[in-house]
């Protein structure tokens, strides 16, 4: 039966940025999936967090890790001590990310290199060291987060936007090598998403009339609009999908 193929009892997924918004609306519809969760971000806390009680309510496992992505050796540090204390991870979704802003011609280095290793330096690190036991054991699902960015320039935020160009061109990459091997690698974008990183834009009256107008289905997205896709992306459902950019966007892409 179809639906059976959306299940992942079983199945064990590491949600990267996963305490607040996009990715913790990803974690926790993992778990209704059937999935255990392993979440990690910076200041995720190691135990009572909202996303561990919504999870555990849920019936699933969920371990909890702090990681800042912007330090290379915290990143393999942590890689290890996961690999370490869990037998198997099935599923990835590398969704934490960062933003700095400033003009182009002011831009400085130090906000390059921290929004560069973040969004796209630790998301290919993870993917390969997780995707390396996936190929071992023959099956995985690596979902990476883009942007609307990974289509558009933006303004002020060059550095943004490197990254999220990047990880769409790396998501082909990946499952180019990886798509014969059960290992499925793909990303998914979401557009106007009402949550605490948007909140100075739906605040302000202008812009908000602007974006949405501008959005096809007439709203601002919601986090818990990712469950549905990131499930099929990370389920049986999405077996012959590799290398593609599923657009969460409300239609944005397509006026």
């Amino acid at each position: 039966m179809i639906l059976d193929k959306f299940k992942l009892d079983g199945k064990t997924a590491l949600v990267t940025g996963c305490k607040r918004g996009i990715g913790r609306a990803m974690a926790v519809g993992l778990a209704e999936a059937g999935a255990d969760i392993i979440g990690v971000s910076a200041s995720l806390e190691l135990a009572g967090s909202e996303v561990e009680k919504e999870i555990l309510n849920l019936g699933r496992k969920f371990k909890a890790y702090q990681c800042d992505f912007s330090k290379r050796e915290m990143l393999y540090e942590f890689i290890k001590k996961v690999k370490s204390e869990n037998e198997k991870i099935d599923i990835l979704i590398n969704n934490a990310g960062t933003q700095l802003r400033k003009p182009v011609a002011e831009f400085p280095d130090e906000y390059w290199d921290k929004i560069i290793e973040v969004n796209l330096n630790s998301q290919f690190i993870l993917a390969r060291e997780f995707g390396k036991e996936m190929i071992k054991c023959g099956y995985g699902k690596i979902v990476f987060t883009a942007s609307l960015l990974s289509f558009q320039g933006g303004i002020t935020i060059p550095a943004y936007a490197a990254s999220k160009g990047g990880l769409k061109s790396l998501t082909m990459a990946f499952a180019n090598e990886w798509a014969s091997k059960g290992v499925n690698v793909n990303a998914i974008v979401p557009g106007y998403i009402a949550t605490d990183n948007t909140e100075a834009l739906i605040n302000d009256p202008v812009r908000n009339k602007q974006i949405t107008e501008r959005i096809p289905a007439g709203r601002w997205g919601e986090p818990e609009d990712f469950k549905g896709a990131i499930v099929y992306l990370c389920s049986d459902a999405s077996k012959y999908v590799n290398g593609t950019t599923l657009l969460v966007d409300g239609g944005w892409m397509g006026r």
